[in-house]
């Protein structure tokens, strides 16, 4: 029985002895689980807190130990590098999954590795001169889908079930300049992505006019394949058991086990939450995450196919590389065809099952700028309207609505300055990428100032407020954050 099964995980995180459900979830066994477990069942007790302390202990969080005091944002991004690190394991300990190689964490709460945020990380690493710290994390990847035929959301057994937006490609985009003639680096490179993508499109010689969709890939009314967010499992999180089973409480029982896939859904897009998933945005019973073709996912899909198809190139297999081609030609049309929104000249998600456009306006589109899949008229009308209604004073607002959400305005993130920046000047929008960067500089500036430290977060429309929303406290560390930040730096000469 796995752990999160059993009466005893049930129990804790039912009782809300943690505030946070996640704590429990990571605790380390002191013997084993099996022999928590069944000492529990033999003599289930009512004081619970008693028993877990005699049972498990908790991971330490290094970053969050008194610092120096430091009067430089830089000096204690470098400095946070060490305590964000995380040596290899063998073997893994309670629900941490084993990796071969040193690796980072975001920080707070977040003990392991996180699949989408490790790439952010790595900017900031690569600025630092930490080359092989980066070529670590991408083994790490690359171990993971080897084993388990995709990156879960993060090294915890209890995450197995859905990943994140694929990135091990990015990951090997940074890289690439140092390692693309060490063609046995290229061909492990390549076996890793192949895999990769065989996850996202499993299910796919299944489709047909009478079924759409499987899995993560859908068949849209033209023949295209694109992608949606997915889990395999339909059951509460249990990093957020309680939350989950107190939500559901709320809907028809027959309701229920659409409802855990479809949040667990929203986690793999790692927009957890948002009004992007929601019919109501207040409202997280209302979410149908698996009906939406999502934009960025289906614009890092196609840069997987592009690396792959750079990689049998790199490789001397010209028929493999054109077939990528192909296929990142094909995706490209397809969410030219389904995503764009010629009336606000932006890119929005798509609701295959009712045929029709999202009305939300995210930062999502802006991974079509980064990955230079837009033309150059579509370009100018997404900075136009970046710069009218998306920057704030201090970057970029995640979306245009407003909600109890932590992917809604007035919050912003630092992937998601990334994905904006990098495609402004991608397209010769120099001076309102200038701009974007010098605020969100700015406001990080003015908050390290306040608090010593960063965050996962920000509220980027009022900068004397912190941000707000989601399932659990801003965090601070913070990797992406950190990573981001330090990117742009190095991008201002500063």
């Amino acid at each position: 029985m796995k752990f999160e099964h059993s009466a005893l995980f049930k129990a804790v995180q039912s009782s809300g002895l943690f505030p946070d459900s996640k704590t429990f979830a990571d605790a380390l066994p002191k013997v084993s689980w099996q022999h928590a477990m069944q000492t529990y069942e033999q003599n289930p007790v009512a004081d619970l807190a008693t028993f877990v302390a005699a049972h498990f202990d908790f991971a330490q969080s290094p970053e969050l130990a008194p610092l120096p005091d430091f009067n430089d944002v830089r000096a204690y991004i470098e400095h946070l590098w060490s305590c964000l690190a995380r040596d290899a394991q063998t073997q893994g300990q309670g629900s941490l999954l084993p990796l071969p190689a040193p690796y980072i964490v975001p920080g707070g709460r977040f003990n392991e590795i996180y699949y989408w945020d490790s790439y952010f990380t790595a900017l900031g690493l690569m600025d630092s001169g930490r080359h092989s710290q980066v070529a670590a994390m991408l083994d790490n990847f690359i171990s993971l889908i080897m084993t388990f035929g995709h990156v879960p959301n993060g090294n915890r057994s209890y995450y197995l079930s859905r990943s994140q937006p694929p990135v091990t490609a990015l990951m090997a985009g940074l890289l690439w300049p140092h390692q693309q003639h060490d063609l046995s680096w290229v061909r492990k490179v390549c076996d890793a992505l192949e895999r990769e993508y065989a996850f996202w499109m499993t299910g796919a010689a299944l489709l047909g006019e009478q079924h759409v969709a499987a899995r993560r890939v859908v068949r849209m009314p033209c023949g295209a394949l694109l992608n949606r967010y997915w889990d395999d499992e339909a059951e509460p999180r249990p990093e957020s058991y309680k939350e989950d089973v107190e939500a559901a409480a709320k809907l028809a029982p027959a309701e229920r086990a659409g409802f855990y896939r479809e949040i667990r859904a929203a986690c793999e897009s790692g927009w957890d939450f948002s009004s992007r998933w929601l019919a109501c945005a207040d409202d997280l019973r209302s979410i149908h995450t698996t009906s939406r073709i999502p934009i960025d996912l289906n614009a890092l899909l196609v840069m997987l196919e592009q690396q792959l198809s750079r990689c049998y190139s790199a490789l001397g297999e010209p028929q493999q590389a054109l077939r990528y081609v192909q296929l990142a030609k094909q995706r490209t049309e397809a969410i030219e065809r389904y995503c764009w929104h010629e009336e606000n000249g932006w890119y929005h998600d798509y609701n295959f099952v009712s045929g029709t456009s999202t009305s939300v306006q995210s930062l999502a589109a802006t991974t079509m700028l980064f990955a230079g899949l837009t033309s150059a008229s579509q370009a100018e009308r997404m900075a136009t309207r970046l710069a009218n209604k998306f920057l704030q004073a201090g970057g970029l607002v995640t979306t245009l609505t407003t909600s109890a959400q932590q992917w809604d305005s007035p919050n912003g993130w630092a992937p998601l300055q990334w994905f904006g920046v990098s495609g402004l000047l991608r397209y010769g929008f120099d001076e309102l990428a200038h701009t974007i960067m010098r605020r969100w500089i700015n406001m990080v500036e003015m908050d390290f100032a306040r608090h010593g430290c960063l965050l996962e977060k920000y509220n980027v429309c009022d900068l004397h407020a912190r941000a707000g929303g989601g399932e659990y406290l801003v965090q601070q560390g913070f990797g992406w954050t950190n990573g981001v930040t330090q990117r742009f730096y190095t991008l201002l000469g500063e």
